[in-house]
């Protein structure tokens, strides 16, 4: 039998982009979407070094295409990230000229799902893995359900 684990990706990712020691992942202007600044998210959550006495690995990969995948198969869509659709200081946007620096040179990759938001972690049991099963099951226009871990819901 096939077990469950409490918490999913996309809970691990939600708790993420909201906990303020993790620079890596950040929300954008209008928290619908994310952004992953990919050589700060290698460094900061896939590195290869030695976990401390008792911390469990937050991902089972380092690799970072392994995480990209993974959003994919969560229904994630990654958006261009271009300075035409970010305007200077409003909030978390790539580097512009005369804006936040801190992801120039880097990879940043822009991701968005319709039931991934800032304020909604309840949305967070409508985000499925799309499985082979799953995907028969949309299909056939049936619903797929999964639950969220106890400490998310209301």
């Amino acid at each position: 039998p096939v077990i469950s684990r409490p918490c999913t990706f996309p809970v691990k990712l939600w708790l993420l982009v909201n906990s303020p020691c993790v620079r890596s992942v950040r929300w954008d202007a209008r928290g619908e979407g994310l952004f992953i600044d990919q050589g700060l998210f290698e460094q900061e959550l896939l590195s290869v070094g030695p976990s401390a006495p008792g911390e469990e690995e937050l991902f089972k990969t380092k690799n970072f295409g392994s995480i990209v995948r993974q959003l994919n198969l969560y229904g994630f869509h990654k958006l261009t990230v271009s300075p035409a659709s970010s305007a200077v200081g409003s909030g978390p946007m790539p580097a512009v000229a005369g804006g936040d620096t801190s992801y120039a040179e880097r990879p940043l990759h822009h991701f968005w799902n319709p039931h991934f938001r800032y304020d909604r972690p309840d949305l967070l049991i409508k985000i499925k893995r799309l499985t082979k099963a799953n995907k028969e099951k949309l299909d056939a226009g049936l619903e797929v359900t999964s639950r969220l871990p106890d400490d998310l819901q209301h």
